[in-house]
């Protein structure tokens, strides 16, 4: 849905802020990232977004377009424009004014970095809300990224990843050679690769309802998909789409989907012996 708001808080230094929309909303959470141009927005700017709501963690704004207006954001570390003058009285001025202006500067930078309380009541409860893609990681923004940025658990881990795979293999030979399933080779084969290209759509098709604010794929439907025997493709689908590569929970949820998988192939061939 396209509105129109007015930037009310920007965090120049974790590079979010919050939009206020005419109907009342002022919690609406934007990423300098999602700003077009990359370049952080003013103060007070009239902006246009497309506004989507992120299940249990409020609206978001994608797309924001930057209309004009407003006063410019300070950047971290910079001495708001006026301070140095006012501490400062001219080329003549003493070795202890130079120092009352230091002081004067380093106070009103401390005030520029405190939430405006007073502006945007619910800007500094959401401050530390932590930001990404809708659905992901939707985790990613602010909070601080580990290593080379890269996703974490079971896919993160190629090597572990490639052992699973290969433990995965040799289990489906030993089930199939000892018809511990009533199916063919053929027809347990082909219906898995079958179920891995599902499941490798259906990762698609969640990332693209996160980024078109639909409706989402539920996360036991692709934790059903994994522990039926989908969960390669899942790791693909992770790595490739670079979604649900770092939400915690879920990649818990389905390494306990990969050992699930793999012990119950263990449990047919030992029982089919």
């Amino acid at each position: 849905m396209t509105q129109d708001g007015e930037v009310l808080r920007f965090d120049a230094e974790r590079g979010f802020g919050f939009i206020g929309t005419a109907d009342g909303r002022r919690d609406i959470f934007f990423h300098v990232r999602d700003v077009r141009g990359g370049e952080a927005p003013n103060l007070g700017e009239r902006v246009r977004f497309e506004r989507i709501d992120v299940g249990g963690k409020g609206p978001r704004a994608m797309a924001v377009q930057r209309l004009g207006g407003g006063r410019a954001v300070p950047r971290a570390g910079a001495t708001p424009p006026g301070v140095a003058r006012a501490g400062s009285p001219g080329r003549g001025a003493t070795q202890a004014s130079s120092g009352a202006a230091r002081s004067t500067a380093a106070a009103s930078r401390t005030a520029d970095r405190a939430p405006n309380r007073s502006t945007h009541p619910s800007a500094s409860a959401n401050a530390d809300r932590p930001t990404g893609r809708p659905g992901d990681s939707v985790g990613r923004t602010a909070a601080p990224r580990r290593g080379d940025g890269g996703p974490r658990g079971l896919d993160g881990q190629p090597w572990l990843f490639t052992l699973a795979v290969l433990a995965w293999l040799v289990l489906l030979v030993l089930v199939l050679r000892q018809g511990a399933l009533p199916v063919s080779a053929p027809a347990l084969l082909g219906g898995l690769a079958l179920l891995n290209v599902a499941t490798f759509i259906a990762y698609a098709s969640d990332k693209n309802a996160a980024q078109q604010g639909r409706w989402r794929t539920p996360e036991n439907t692709l934790h059903a998909l994994a522990l039926a025997g989908g969960w390669p493709a899942a790791w693909l689908a992770q790595r490739a789409l670079r979604h649900k590569s770092r939400k915690a929970e879920f990649l818990a949820v389905y390494v306990v989907t990969v050992l699930l998988n793999l012990g119950a192939l263990a449990w047919l061939a030992w029982h089919g012996r």
